[in-house]
């Protein structure tokens, strides 16, 4: 199993530092972006996750199941969604909860394209504080590698779509090189 590059949640209250729409849509601004938990699974079809193609990009994480009705109902939506953003930076990683491999793998064909962690006893989903008897729910992870948005109820593309095309297009801060201190710089270097 391969971790994503994502540290642990910071603390139990970062929801409270959020706002919550009338929809029920968790979001979260820059300095209040609690980091997203890591990722550790391996994928549905029993290969190997490498976290690394995710780096640096937005990060839609769906957790649903196959036994789902709504998981089921916003399918179309969300693939309709990865294909029309994935150009813009953006990658869509499924998290299949409290289900056979049998039965998700046959859920997905022909439904999605992006890929899918198996989780049947629901860890990754608690991890991200999703209640497995709530799904479908979906996350949007900032290029940083933190929560900006909540959705624990069905997503529809036009709803979805122009969320993450907000939190794509968010200016990215580098990270700054670190300055020499000159009372401990080499003389010799110039």
């Amino acid at each position: 199993m391969t971790a994503l590059a994502l540290t642990g949640c910071a603390g139990d209250s970062w929801q409270d530092n959020c706002q919550t729409d009338a929809q029920g849509i968790i979001t979260c601004a820059g300095d209040n972006r609690p980091p997203a938990p890591e990722l550790a699974a391996e994928l549905l079809d029993g290969s190997t996750f490498d976290p690394a193609g995710y780096r640096g990009q937005v990060l839609v994480v769906n957790f649903w199941g196959s036994w789902c009705p709504p998981c089921r109902a916003e399918a179309a939506d969300l693939e309709a969604t990865y294909q029309a953003t994935r150009d813009q930076g953006v990658g869509f990683l499924g998290v299949n909860v409290k289900d056979s491999r049998d039965a998700a793998l046959a859920f997905e064909d022909g439904r999605v394209s992006y890929p899918s962690l198996f989780d049947p006893a629901s860890r990754l989903a608690l991890d991200f504080d999703i209640p497995p008897n709530s799904i479908p729910a979906t996350i949007i992870v900032d290029r940083h590698g933190r929560i900006a948005t909540v959705i624990r109820q069905a997503v529809r593309q036009e709803g979805l779509q122009p969320l993450i095309e907000q939190i794509a297009a968010e200016a990215t801060v580098p990270v700054a090189e670190p300055v020499a201190d000159p009372a401990t710089a080499d003389p010799a270097d110039g």
